[in-house]
């Protein structure tokens, strides 16, 4: 038996950066799975006209204050919705074409393209896609939840010897790792394997490379690394869209770290990896006074 860790991050992991929190989660799959979750998926992607989009749960969720001066927006169809929106954003490039500020025109039209294919839907609409796609995750009983969560204003890179992205891969490796020998020793299958997939992204490519190399070499902190095989396979979001349901996993992470919402969390919080009934999937790297689900007694 073969299982799948798709493996993505939220937040930076510069110290300070522009987040509080970075997180980097895996969601884990018997490959037996694969193609059972990828139907679920698109079978709500195509609800919401979406099949060949890929999900970026934090531009999602964002307000498009195009939509809000369109009369009765929610009363148009989906094509109209296109083209209404188009028809401003294509305006307000123009006006910032002619601005002295073109950072503000780069950023605006980074902007655009990232929510391009969301627009034709409400905030209610694309808020209710995000929710169905974490209760599916929820319903998941065969997938397993692994994420570090690092609180930054608390994290010494000279007592802890490493950065930031260092330190969560190594926890979430362990982790894994952990879970697969608890299968292997109950399912009695010494032919037991997984594999990371990893978000592509050239820089930390490299360094997450040479990091499982030395895990392989050495082991973690933690625990020797027995089943988890090869080093990182790197393949682009936007491909696979299991890489986006562990961003939606990541968003929901770190939305409760640093806002405290709770509703996606909540949907999601029966797939973390669990002993006895206690979390052990995921860590909440902060101070001792923290008093979150993870952090408190569960």
């Amino acid at each position: 038996m073969v299982y799948f860790c798709y493996i993505d991050e939220s937040g930076t992991p510069e110290v300070p950066g522009n987040t509080s929190h970075y997180v980097l989660a895996g969601l884990s799959i018997p490959i037996s799975c694969w193609k059972f979750c990828e139907r679920g998926i698109s079978k709500i992607k195509q609800k919401y006209d979406l099949e060949n989009s890929e999900i970026h749960t934090g531009w999602i969720v964002r307000k498009f204050i195009e939509q809000s001066k369109i009369v009765k927006f929610e009363d148009l169809t989906y094509a109209q919705r296109r083209y209404e929106v188009g028809k401003i954003r294509k305006m307000e490039l123009l006006k910032l074409q002619k601005s002295p500020n073109n950072n503000l025109y780069k950023q605006t039209r980074k902007n655009y393209r990232q929510t391009e294919a969301y627009i034709h839907l409400t905030l209610a609409e694309r808020i209710a896609f995000i929710q169905e796609l974490a209760d599916l995750i929820g319903g998941w009983s065969f997938a397993r939840l692994f994420a570090e969560s690092i609180n930054k204003v608390h994290f010494d890179p000279l007592r802890a010897k490493q950065s930031v992205d260092e330190q969560a891969l190594e926890q979430l490796v362990s982790r894994f790792e952990q879970y697969m020998k608890i299968v292997s020793k109950s399912t009695r299958d010494s032919q037991l394997y997984g594999t990371l997939i990893h978000d592509n992204n050239e820089t930390v490519s490299k360094k997450h490379t040479a990091l499982m190399k030395k895990f392989h070499s050495y082991g973690t902190l933690w625990t020797s690394i027995e089943h988890i095989i090869e080093t990182p396979f790197f393949v682009n979001s936007e491909l696979t869209s299991l890489i986006q349901i562990a961003d939606l996993c990541c968003y929901s992470l770190r939305r409760y770290f640093e806002n405290n919402e709770i509703d996606l969390l909540d949907r999601i919080q029966n797939r973390f990896d669990r002993k006895n009934g206690k979390i052990v999937g995921v860590r909440h790297f902060t101070d001792s006074s923290c008093q979150c689900r993870f952090c408190h007694k569960n």
